[in-house]
């Protein structure tokens, strides 16, 4: 199991960063190698995506959901992963957005690339690349609503 963290600031106000986090279903705009996430209710996602060139599927649950501080999940089918992300306003148009996940990784191949830190380029990529999204978009619309910490 690999932990990645990284961390990214962008030019928009906390609000715009998250709502835009929260379109989930536009995460194929930004994320390398998914190729589709589809929202089943307001705490399941179900993902297709390429991983070192296998497709994959599986299913994840939102476990914490606070508007413009953060957003948690761990996956309930396919491979393990689980993270978290949050928002931190560093003044009222700049925020840092930090990804912190939980990744396991599956055959050689997977393997190899982790050790090489292909997982973790990967994930600065995704950012440097939502950044690009959300900073050219100037505003996004997300769901705002709770989800509490579970039990």
């Amino acid at each position: 199991m690999s932990t990645i963290e990284q961390s990214i600031d962008v030019e928009v106000p906390i609000a715009t960063a998250y709502n835009q986090w929260t379109q989930f279903e536009s995460f194929p705009d930004f994320m390398e190698g998914v190729e589709e996430v589809r929202q089943l209710d307001d705490t399941h996602l179900h993902w297709k995506a390429k991983i070192a060139g296998a497709e994959r599927e599986w299913d994840a649950k939102i476990t914490e959901q606070h508007p413009d501080e953060r957003v948690a999940w761990t996956s309930t089918s396919g491979q393990h992963n689980a993270g978290v992300v949050t928002f931190h306003q560093l003044d009222p148009q700049k925020t840092r957005v930090m990804l912190q996940q939980d990744v396991e990784t599956e055959g050689i191949v997977e393997k190899i690339g982790d050790a090489l830190g292909m997982i973790e380029r990967r994930a600065k990529g995704d950012l440097e690349r939502f950044k690009e999204l959300i900073e050219s978009k100037g505003s996004a619309s997300g769901w705002r609503g709770e989800v509490p910490r579970d039990a």
